[in-house]
């Protein structure tokens, strides 16, 4: 169980309740082991010397020991749910803080559905693991081990019988518990799969009914659904022997109680209430020792799902944090260099990009064009230090992007990634996502460059207008232009755009460029597109052909002397008029 052991680590802080809820449970274990040795009392004495005042008397002491039993009960229950509640809060954000460091690079190898999983069921599950130990991991030791003592106390001769009952429960515990472990291990796995499953079809409901593939997915998730609910009840109905067979075993012992001490009572040797009070015990403490075992079921269950919370919490973030003794970073107008950059997705694929070497000037504009697959995006995403370069060095204004501090290098970035992505709340919020305390009129402007202003303003809410999960309410085009706004907004040195216009129509395209070209001041841009319209005006074009620079210049000069971008070009304007282009 190392996992559990450090997560416990989070219980720390709240170390009093979980400290004096066991000890109130110390206390009604004590209470309850008493009730047994009262009931002896009163049929050995009071009902055997007919005393019914000594009989009352008695009753009123176990009547005040129950309600003490109860008083600490419930104080352990309420300590033992608010240090598990909290415990289970503060796992929850520390693994929800651990997946915001994670990079793009850790995110790829952990899909959406596993982590969807791990913070919600699987802690939940460790959670869970702490409010039973707090609760009943006091009680069910205790109530065995004092239930053992005072059973043998009350008859030696009967305390035999744990000698031969323990070691058969133990026995079995170790068997199922042994079977059980790896069984729920694969059963939070085929979780993962189902969740995976409904996460994809909730986020592709449109594309599974605009192909009619609802019989498809329906398909998809009964077979997930079946291999989850097939594990599941494979651990279950393992783990579910555990009862019966204790049940069995006590049954047994207490009929081997009953026939002794009826013996021993007619010999004359034991009294009756001594027989009585011995059978509680031995209920008692088999009963806690069967309740431990449902514990350690339990316990086997929660480890599987520890293993894999904390899997998540030590997964290194593959883009390390920079040093904490920065080199100073000079504020030369944000001038972005690519030096033999070479990278691939992981370190034994094949590169993507191979010995890129390009510079894009401050101020200036460098487009990337290029076929699909051809490494345009990625190249976006190591300028702005989403992946690190497999070899070679990304700079900016000189200084490598693997020396600077996210804070850093995105005070001076705004990106609009080729995916849109809004959230829920307003239009306005989502325009103001990195910068909530903006004026109105800051978005406004920025919304306005973004050709975004007039749609936006004909909403009857205008910027207060809620956006549905996801942006479901948008169009494509209105999610781009929101996404660009949200990336002027700041006012960025360096604006990388990566096919961020590629839902809206040539004209509104077109306007965003002119509007952003046209800023009061001066910005360096990097632009990833798929349209020649997109790249024609940029300084310098950068055209991309399997991972490698195959032609760069400007449109004019690449019409001349690059057949790839003539093919491009020809294919966009239909055969257009290259020569009068070049003319």
């Amino acid at each position: 169980m190392k996992s559990s052991h450090r997560l416990f680590r989070f219980l720390r802080p709240y170390w009093l309740f979980a400290t004096l809820g066991p000890l109130a449970m110390v206390c009604e274990v004590a209470l309850d082991l008493l009730q047994p040795r009262l009931v002896q009392l009163i049929i050995d004495r009071g009902i055997a010397n007919n005393d019914l005042g000594y009989v009352w008397h008695t009753l009123v002491w176990m009547g005040a020991i129950t309600l003490g039993g109860l008083v600490m009960g419930a104080l352990c229950a309420i300590l033992a749910t608010i240090a598990a509640q909290n415990f289970g809060a503060d796992l929850r954000q520390e693994a929800f803080t651990q997946l915001q460091l994670l990079s793009f690079r850790n995110l790829d190898a952990l899909d959406s559905g596993s982590l969807i999983t791990r913070l919600s069921n699987d802690v939940r599950q460790v959670q869970d693991l702490v409010m039973t130990m707090l609760r009943f991991m006091v009680r069910a030791p205790l109530l065995m081990v004092g239930g053992m003592i005072m059973a043998i106390l009350t008859s030696p001769r009967l305390g035999v019988l744990f000698l031969l009952l323990v070691p058969v429960i133990l026995a079995i515990l170790v068997v199922i518990v042994s079977r059980t472990f790896p069984l729920f291990g694969v059963v939070q796995a085929k979780l993962d799969a189902l969740n995976t499953v409904v996460q994809e079809n909730l986020s592709g409901v449109r594309v599974v009914k605009a192909f009619a593939r609802q019989n498809f997915e329906r398909s998809r998730f009964q077979s997930a659904n079946a291999e989850f609910t097939e594990r599941s009840i494979a651990a279950v109905r393992l783990g579910s022997l555990t009862n019966p067979l204790m049940t069995m075993t006590l049954n047994c012992g207490i009929i081997a109680a009953l026939y002794f001490g009826g013996v021993n009572v007619k010999g004359g040797t034991m009294a009756v209430g001594e027989v009585v009070a011995f059978i509680n015990y031995l209920f008692q403490s088999l009963m806690a020792l069967m309740r431990l075992s449902v514990m350690v079921i339990q316990m086997a269950r929660s480890e599987a799902s520890a293993q894999r919370v904390e899997e998540m919490l030590n997964e290194v973030p593959a883009i390390p944090a920079a040093p904490e003794t920065l080199v100073e970073w000079p504020n030369r107008g944000g001038e972005i260099r690519f030096q033999n950059v070479t990278f691939a997705y992981r370190d034994d694929d094949e590169p993507v990009l191979k010995d890129i070497t390009f510079t894009v000037p401050a101020g200036q504009t460098t487009a990337v064009l290029g076929a699909t697959g051809a490494g345009k995006s990625t190249l976006a995403l190591l300028a702005a230090r989403f992946y690190d370069v497999s070899a070679g060095r990304v700079s900016i204004d000189g200084v490598d992007v693997r020396h600077l501090s996210e804070e850093q290098l995105r005070s001076r970035i705004g990106v609009a990634l080729q995916t849109s992505v809004l959230f829920s709340g307003t239009i306005g919020e989502n325009v103001a996502y990195a910068q909530p305390d903006v004026p109105l009129a800051e978005i406004e402007r920025a919304a306005s460059l973004a050709n975004a202003s007039e749609f936006i303003e004909a909403l009857p809410d205008g910027y207060d207008s809620r956006v549905g999960q996801r942006g479901v309410n948008l169009s494509g085009g209105q999610k781009q232009r929101l996404a660009i706004a949200r990336a002027l907004l700041s006012k960025p040195q360096i604006l990388i755009l990566d096919d961020s216009t590629s839902a809206v129509d040539v004209r509104t395209e077109a306007q965003i460029h002119a509007a952003i070209r046209e800023q009061e001041f001066s910005q360096t841009r990097l632009i990833v597109a798929q349209r020649i319209s997109t790249v024609r005006d940029a300084d310098e074009i950068l055209v991309l052909e399997d991972g490698e620079i195959a032609a760069r210049g400007s449109h004019f000069e690449l019409l001349e002397c690059s057949e790839l971008y003539r093919e491009i070009y020809e294919s966009q304007e239909q055969g257009g008029v290259i020569e009068q282009e070049i003319a």
